[in-house]
């Protein structure tokens, strides 16, 4: 029985992965966020190793207020930067397959059409140069591992912006939301799954482990505006949301004005299918 040891697993993705642990029960999982392991601390992680000896390493853990990370930066590049670096080392040491989760923001959002691969990176903020150098060093300290990025998360856990426009929704009459940043909403259990699927594929045969980097969202595209008007319409709130640009709605960073991934290396390689952003939506909904 191969064990799978989850990093961040109390953030949206690592909690996505405890409700599905159930369905894999020829995985043992460890599930550990900042208490039970800190991978900050390379010493700390290469102990945890040597005791536990994971097969496989999911990364959830991220630094993710985009904002904030601008004045908080050491903490910021210590968690997203510096930390995937220690576990890819260990990852290598104890030859243990890798998993990292990425973002869409390592990109400008300057295309304008899906972002592949292998297209340049030019991250525009603190959280996106974090995650850049993250994954950089994730590549450097172990050849065989699989980079995941995505865009738009969200769940019934934790904080974002789903929970968000409901809860603004029901307490306001109008709310202005952006309409110039257009993207796809991944639901995180859609991606929770994928990563297991994976998983599960290399472990018993049916697919390779191919290592590289993959990006994962929903299928479809939409702005911010109108990912709110669905959220709305499915929740049944009566609030009037009105399309602004994000000039009208000046934040600390820069969001990335285009920022829709294309998905067709990894449903490829993998052999996976990626639902229609509404319809996941519509699954996370009931749950709220």
């Amino acid at each position: 029985m191969a064990t799978i040891l989850v990093t961040g697993a109390n953030g949206q993705l690592g909690n996505e992965l405890r409700v599905l642990e159930k369905s894999y029960p020829s995985f043992t999982f460890l599930f550990t966020d900042y208490e039970e392991l800190d991978i900050t601390n390379q010493d700390a992680v290469l102990a945890f190793f040597e005791q536990h000896k994971p097969q496989y390493l999911i990364n959830c853990a991220a630094y993710t207020a985009v904002d904030k990370a601008e004045t908080d930066q050491d903490k910021c590049y210590a968690i997203n930067a510096d930390a995937p670096c220690i576990l890819a080392i260990a990852a290598t040491k104890y030859n243990c397959k890798f998993i990292h989760i990425s973002t869409d923001y390592v990109f400008d959002g300057s295309s304008h059409i899906p972002y592949t691969e292998t297209m340049p990176i030019k991250p525009m903020s603190v959280y996106g140069t974090s995650k850049a150098m993250g994954e950089t060093n994730v590549v450097a300290e172990n050849k065989d591992a699989i980079i995941i990025r995505t865009s738009w998360l969200y769940s019934s856990f934790g904080n974002n912006f789903v929970k968000s426009m409901i809860k603004y929704g029901t307490e306001r009459d109008e709310l202005n939301i952006v309409f110039d940043q257009i993207g796809t909403p991944t639901y995180a259990r859609d991606l929770a799954k994928s990563v297991l699927e994976i998983i599960t594929k290399t472990a018993t045969g049916t697919q390779e482990w191919t290592a590289g980097i993959y990006h994962f969202s929903n299928e479809g595209v939409c702005s911010w505006y109108d990912f709110t008007k669905e959220i709305h319409a499915i929740k049944g709130i009566s609030c009037n949301v009105k399309p602004i640009e994000s000039k009208e709605y000046p934040t600390p960073v820069r969001r990335p004005h285009y920022s829709v991934l294309n998905k067709k290396k990894i449903k490829t390689t993998f052999e996976i299918t990626i639902p229609y952003w509404k319809d996941s939506l519509e699954d996370c909904l009931k749950l709220l």
